[in-house]
């Protein structure tokens, strides 16, 4: 462990994981962490597939601090991550707080990065970068819930930014790039999110022409929620007024698709039900 770095800018954390397949199960092969970013110990309730939680001790990120994470799926290995609880973006008074994901999945190795939404408080800046190197016969499903304010409080989200960066290669070739940039005009506007409090993308590969027809049976007519297919990469996209109803939805897709990626049918975090 190294020692935590706190400036009058904010915290540096880091977090940097690596997964190995040992027998018949996944362990946590190496665990390395600066700041206040961590781990619990692995849990298995489905036996080899080791689910890690998340841990930010301070509770949420301020205008300065700076997260990086990076996980590693050596091959064979499977492991899912997700978090205790919702991450938090406060309301900044000018500096950027920046989040820096990287992720990688080796040959027939399996990552499910399944975090509780992110509550981006109305006056934030926050700059996320999320990239995921898959080898050609990796397995990936992902998902990112924002919740915009806090509405239950008459919140919404007339001041900040939230920009989102995502880049998923695939064998070194790039498959998915988006830069999408989220401020009070966009959160607004209707070729934005046209009021909706909470918005969220869901990643899954590989998959095939029949499990998006599934995911748009599932869909139906409801013109909050679409699914693309690029290659082998299913994209879905949602909004809603409430980040608990988005999520719930992502989980439902989540449930369609992990058996025939992921190799597993659905056992869901014992955390998400507390």
């Amino acid at each position: 462990m190294l020692e935590a770095e706190k400036s009058h800018d904010g915290w540096c954390a880091e977090l940097d994981l690596q997964f190995a397949r040992h027998a018949a199960k996944t362990v946590l092969a190496r665990r390395m962490h600066r700041g206040p970013l961590t781990v619990q110990k692995a849990f298995y309730p489905e036996g080899g597939v080791c689910h890690v939680y998340l841990l930010h001790p301070p509770g949420g990120v301020v205008a300065g601090d700076r997260l990086q994470i990076s996980a590693a799926v050596e091959p064979g290995a499977h492991a899912l991550i997700t978090t205790p609880a919702a991450g938090k973006f406060y309301r900044s008074s000018g500096q950027q707080a920046r989040q820096t994901v990287q992720l990688n999945v080796a040959e027939q190795g399996c990552l499910e990065w399944l975090p509780q939404e992110t509550i981006v408080y109305q006056g934030a800046k926050l700059h996320t970068d999320m990239a995921i190197e898959l080898a050609a016969n990796a397995n990936f499903i992902g998902w990112e819930v924002l919740a915009l304010g806090r509405p239950a409080a008459g919140e919404g989200f007339a001041d900040g930014s939230a920009g989102l960066n995502w880049r998923i290669s695939r064998d070194g070739r790039l498959l998915y790039l988006e830069r999408q940039q989220i401020d009070s005009q966009a959160f607004q506007a209707r070729w934005g999110l046209n009021g909706h409090s909470a918005c969220g993308t869901l990643f899954a590969s590989p998959t095939t022409p029949q499990h998006l027809a599934a995911v748009q049976a599932w869909i139906g007519e409801d013109a909050d929620k679409a699914v693309t297919q690029i290659e082998d990469l299913l994209i879905c996209r949602a909004l809603d007024q409430r980040a608990d109803r988005l999520r719930q939805f992502f989980e439902q897709v989540w449930r369609l698709l992990r058996e025939d990626i992921a190799g597993q049918t659905a056992c869901a975090p014992r955390i998400w039900a507390t």
